[in-house]
């Protein structure tokens, strides 16, 4: 048992650990069923403690894993984690941190920079936390005529463009994936439409003088990886950078970035993934090739390029990077579990976006999608801020209902009601049910 006494275990030596102390095929299915799903997977020195439990790794897996439960302890623990700035945020794990909220708190049409999720790969850099700015600049290098250093206030001095842009998680919604996946268990909630300040990317790279051998661009931030891992990185095609909603941005709702939101400086490329949004941004490399760092490759940010059978894993040479989110839609009033009166009148609102297309129109149904009633859609503030929908769906009956909402894009694409499946839970659009409860 040497091993469950390191302060930090990898989930392949977890898995490890318990096949050698006599775990069943069965326990371990269970174990990656239900641990990997579970936000304690993060705080390292409970996964450590899993042999602590004094009656056995193979007892505690079968009895307690194998229902789909958690020791309590560990329940306590991970609610216990409150992350400064972000009051009622649900945390998945603090090292590094990650966390979303619930659709209820995503109501405005702007999101408040305490409300706007956080979802990192390594740990926050100093300069952020102690929000110094002093030494920070922006390098611009590789397929370029003339290669930029940029201060702060270089950038400060240059154009700026303040507008509402939707960033989302590449993996938001893989809670809802079957059969699960490993990862974040994201629900809806790892999403948000800030005001972003700054300037257009595509400006500064016209500073930089692009060569015609320009095809992809390369971010690289300050936050220092986890271990030995490589520092994050991802890249989008010049085509996308240079379009004009993509954006260097060092404010967000009219004020310095949040440290957990990539102070000073941090990349915004709205309609797409989250992880080409790159936080604490240092560097855009300009390749005359697509981006090749370790998270471009193999099942990192990519999805299989024609549907698969769930479960399975796809070659990967069959899989492609993940770029524009597809059509999703997110209930944000009533909160789930609202209790009425018979006779009340039922009343939804939410969000609706689209990636790099537009949200054509809203169902909301009340009757498990026998009968749909068109919501009313409001045109977002520009091009990659979210649209807003309400519907009054008639008086309240007796009994337990669902609101369903289900949104169309320009291009005929819906929001499918069971959630297509890739291995690593990204791009989930499933439509949103909440239930309420009446007279009951």
């Amino acid at each position: 048992m040497d091993k469950i006494g390191k302060t930090e275990i990898s989930w392949d030596e977890l898995r490890g650990i318990t096949a050698e102390n006599g775990a069943t095929p069965q326990t371990l299915e269970a174990l990656d069923r239900h641990i990997s799903r579970r936000k304690f997977l993060g705080h390292t020195t409970a996964v450590a403690a899993l042999a602590g439990f004094g009656v056995g790794v193979e007892t505690l897996l079968q009895n307690v894993f194998g229902r789909g439960l958690i020791p309590s302890a560990w329940a306590a623990d991970a609610e216990k984690k409150v992350i400064p700035g972000k009051p009622d945020m649900k945390v998945y794990n603090d090292r590094p941190i990650n966390g979303e909220f619930a659709p209820h708190l995503l109501d405005d049409d702007v999101t408040p920079s305490q409300r706007h999720f956080v979802r990192n790969n390594g740990l926050v850099p100093d300069r952020a936390t102690n929000k110094d700015p002093q030494g920070w600049s922006l390098t611009i290098d590789g397929e370029v005529n003339r290669p930029l250093k940029l201060t702060l206030d270089d950038l400060r001095k240059m154009p700026a463009v303040t507008l509402p842009l939707l960033i989302e998680c590449g993996g938001n919604g893989r809670g809802n994936f079957e059969p699960s996946v490993r990862g974040n268990p994201w629900d809806r909630g790892a999403v948000g439409c800030s005001a972003w300040t700054g300037v257009r990317l595509r400006d500064v790279l016209k500073m930089a003088e692009l060569k015609s051998s320009a095809v992809y661009t390369g971010h690289y931030g300050e936050d220092p990886g986890l271990g030995n891992a490589a520092p994050f990185s991802r890249g989008v095609p010049i085509d996308k950078a240079m379009e004009e909603h993509t954006i260097i941005a060092y404010k967000m709702n009219g004020k310095d970035l949040e440290p957990l939101n990539g102070y000073p400086v941090r990349l915004v490329v709205p309609g797409w993934i989250g992880s080409c949004s790159q936080k604490w941004l240092s560097r855009i490399w300009i390749r005359d090739q697509v981006h090749d760092a370790s998270k471009m490759k193999g099942f990192s940010y990519r999805v299989p390029a024609y549907p698969v059978t769930p479960g399975s894993k796809p070659a990967e040479s069959d899989m492609v990077i993940a770029t524009s989110w597809v059509i999703k839609s997110m209930i944000t009033s009533p909160i789930a579990s609202t209790q009425l009166k018979p006779g009340e009148r039922i009343k939804a609102r939410g969000h609706a976006w689209a990636g790099d297309n537009k949200v054509s129109e809203v169902l909301l149904s009340v009757d498990y999608g026998t009968t749909w009633k068109r919501a009313t859609l409001r045109q977002p503030a520009n091009k990659y801020a979210w649209y807003g929908f309400e519907a009054d769906l008639g008086q309240a009956k007796k009994g337990y209902h669902e609101i369903w909402a289900r949104a169309f894009d320009d291009k005929g694409d819906a929001q499918p009601f069971r959630q297509p499946w890739n291995p690593r839970g990204y791009l989930g659009n499933v439509i949103h049910r909440v239930p309420i409860l009446v007279g009951v």
